[in-house]
């Protein structure tokens, strides 16, 4: 039985990522080495490196002036390396679920925090839309996605202060104007590479600003300046990265993930306003396209569980909702196919007709 794999982190790759990363596994570059035990500091691997920066910046079309870094520790250390390296007097903060709580928790260790705006009374189901931002912020920081509760800014916002990201689980499904950011972060686990490696996009010129001593392996400056490479970088999730960026490029780059998200969104969101057994979990216009959540209808409660177990019978993997939520939770990433999706739809039509 085939399976499809609707995972929400670490999630879905493309077949030839994995076959390819896997091949190098075994013998990277003819060199009778593993990639898994070559030095990050050996002349094949710097390459990698670099090809997969050039990639970034293409598929990104990242002006001049901005730096591509590679390091470990996922999203959640740059919700403290952040504010580390670019909160002076005042930060402002977009709060729009867990992962968006989280940065904001941590940014208040290094100086006023101003939370904008919040949907967190309503349990995240919608983008505060009409909200003010401190013209004395050193930046605003939003999360474009939110993988537990399904919305999405799928668009760069116009404010009157530097916008700095949390794009983990939608960047590369999207055309992004770099430009009105201080930072991009993401950890590649959904749409970039497999779990291992986060990728930092930093302007150069608003680096060593911070009134603060920064620690070493903190401050960004280190890393632009060693090329990723002031400790051991994460070798093997690079590499996959690179594979990744290659596979996005010969799919048409960030505007054909765009099309393909859009396209397969609406394949589900249509058959949950159409299915009388589920309904969304957020306001429609805020649905996100990579997080596709919904629940059962309050008269249909109970057949949750036989739902769950009926779709994972026919192959869907990882569509249980998170707790927060509950319900269930399709997560489709840039790897993710229209065949896929179909397929779920399939399954729930079945199951309607059944009850």
């Amino acid at each position: 039985m085939k399976k499809y794999n609707f995972n929400a982190g670490p999630s879905m790759l493309p077949r030839e990522v994995i076959e390819n990363t896997a091949k190098q596994i075994l013998d990277f570059n003819g060199s009778g080495l593993s990639l898994m035990e070559i030095s990050h500091r050996a002349k094949d691997f710097q390459p990698v490196v670099d090809e997969a920066v050039a990639l970034i910046k293409e598929l990104l079309d990242i002006p001049e002036g901005y730096s591509v870094i590679f390091l470990g520790g996922g999203a959640s250390l740059q919700f403290m390396q952040i504010p580390a390296n670019f909160l002076i007097k005042k930060a402002a903060y977009l709060n729009t679920g867990t992962w968006a709580k989280k940065a904001m928790k941590e940014a208040k260790h290094f100086g006023e925090v101003v939370e904008v705006a919040s949907s967190a009374d309503d349990n995240y189901t919608f983008i505060p839309k009409d909200y003010s931002v401190p013209v004395d912020a050193d930046y605003l920081h939003i999360t474009t996605n939110n993988t537990i509760y399904g919305t999405e800014i799928r668009k760069d916002l116009d404010v009157n202060v530097p916008l700095i990201a949390d794009m983990s689980s939608d960047i590369m499904s999207r055309p992004v104007d770099v430009s009105k950011y201080k930072a991009i972060y993401a950890g590649a686990q959904k749409n970039m590479a497999m779990a291992g490696v986060t990728v930092i996009i930093v302007k150069d010129d608003e680096l060593g600003k911070a009134p603060r001593e920064i620690p070493t392996m903190l401050d960004y400056r280190t890393h632009v300046e060693k090329g990723s490479m002031f400790n051991t970088p994460p070798v093997v999730p690079i590499y996959s990265l690179l594979e990744t960026m290659r596979w996005l490029k010969a799919q048409g780059g960030v505007k054909a993930m765009d099309k393909l998200a859009h396209e397969r969104a609406k394949i589900v969101y249509d058959e949950i306003d159409r299915n009388k057994l589920f309904r969304g979990t957020v306001a429609t216009e805020d649905r996100s396209l990579m997080n596709l959540c919904f629940v059962m209808n309050d008269e249909y409660k109970d057949l949750e569980k036989p739902f769950l177990d009926f779709a994972t019978e026919r192959g869907m993997v990882g569509i249980k909702g998170h707790r927060s939520v509950g319900g269930f939770r399709a997560s489709c990433y840039n790897a993710q196919t229209i065949e896929g999706v179909n397929a779920l739809v399939q399954v729930m039509k079945e199951f309607e007709a059944q009850h």
